[in-house]
């Protein structure tokens, strides 16, 4: 298939965060008059690891990131009429992430090795056969049942220009849940004064792997517990996707979304087709698909998505350097878990929208690669630019 770009827009360079600089700041308040950033212990692990919250603020937009996970806890910004409310879902506190986040819904982690599905968890690198945990039967999802969203990063705050930003750091040894070399591994955070949440993502290895790192923060422009986010409206810049199996596994394929319910080119509200008998939702309980980008260039920053709540005026625009875009109409949640706001959170209360590389691409020749070489380094960028 032949794709053809209609449309790119190139909003910001894909550079890296500023200067480090000294220790954090007291605890933040609510909402900061002015940019901002602080921290502030937020729990401790049966292991006795403490883990941190840190606040980001630009003086209208708030971030809340926790060490553990990575995860984007609230992120906080006004609507048309000023009223500020968290658009992200999550938990109130770490009990809820750690018991409820993996195996789960993944609110706001870091996702890695491997972001998405290997299917029944094996792929060959070089020869060699490598094992992953099965934690979505029969595939592997996420990297496995101790992956990075079950750990604690260290951090450290940056700042430059008309910006502030958090720093987190891992490092992965050699056949960690199975996989091959020491990653190390760095996303950086960055909130500027136009509203710009900016996730910078880097790794290299000392040996031979497969690297496809994501955050997974699930969206409700409308606000954060308030119901459905599904009639909200969403454009995907994408003239393809990645048919899956009944195991939402990729067949190989990329198929034309023209004349299907997986055409979101124009803004289209997500409930509008979800419910039609077309296999690949069935399959998916819903939306839970990789689109391939129209993209103009194979590593600038470029428009992939956009979500818009008419009710409240809000709009992300989101863009990365990434050829793919998983998007999850947050099929399996279910009314079990309680949320931020202190509400239950239910089929399609909130929507994920993952830049990445392609789901089993260690298995798919065709699909970009996702390998990482020792010497070569691993960077992608995604900005979330947040208006009303």
């Amino acid at each position: 298939m032949t794709l053809n770009p209609s449309r790119r827009t190139v909003v910001l360079a894909a550079t890296g965060a500023a200067a480090l600089v000294g220790a954090a700041a007291a605890p933040a308040a609510a909402h900061p008059a002015g940019p901002g950033l602080a921290t502030e212990a937020w729990g401790t692990l049966e292991d006795g690891t403490d883990v941190e919250r840190w606040t980001l603020t630009n003086g209208e937009v708030t971030a809340r990131i926790l060490t553990y996970g990575g995860i984007l806890q609230s992120l906080e910004f006004p609507d048309r009429r000023g009223r500020v409310q968290n658009v992200v879902l999550g938990f109130a506190d770490l009990e809820g992430y750690v018991e409820h986040n993996n195996p789960g819904p993944y609110f706001g982690a870091l996702i890695g090795r491997y972001g998405n599905r290997i299917a029944e968890g094996r792929f060959t690198l070089d020869g060699v056969e490598h094992q992953l945990p099965i934690n979505n039967d029969p595939n592997s999802l996420h990297g496995g049942t101790d992956s990075f969203d079950r750990r604690v990063w260290s951090a450290a705050p940056v700042t430059g220009g008309e910006e502030v930003g958090l720093k987190l750091v891992l490092d992965s040894p050699d056949g960690d849940q199975g996989y091959p070399g020491n990653l190390h591994v760095e996303v950086t955070y960055t909130l500027d004064r136009w509203g710009r949440l900016r996730l910078d993502y880097f790794a290299t290895t000392d040996a031979a792997t497969v690297v496809n790192l994501t955050n997974h923060s699930y969206w409700n422009l409308a606000g954060e517990g308030t119901g459905n986010a599904l009639d909200q409206e969403l454009t995907i810049h994408a003239s393809g996707f990645t048919p899956v199996d009944e195991t939402l596994i990729p067949t190989g394929e990329i198929a034309p979304v023209a004349g299907t319910p997986m055409d979101f080119r124009s803004a289209t509200r997500i409930e509008e087709r979800i419910r039609q008998p077309y296999e690949q939702i069935l399959f998916g309980q819903g939306y839970d698909h990789n689109w391939v980008l129209d993209r103009e260039t194979d590593d600038e920053l470029e428009e992939a998505a956009i979500l818009h709540d008419r009710r409240s005026g809000r709009t992300v625009r989101i863009s990365t350097t990434e050829p793919g875009l998983q998007f999850y109409s947050g099929n399996f949640l279910d009314a079990t878990l309680v949320g931020t706001g202190g509400g239950t959170y239910r089929q399609g209360d909130g929507v994920a929208l993952e830049t990445q590389h392609f789901p089993d691409s260690p298995n798919q020749p065709q699909f970009p690669s996702t390998v990482l070489r020792p010497g070569q380094e691993y960077r992608t960028t995604t900005v979330f630019a947040l208006s009303r």
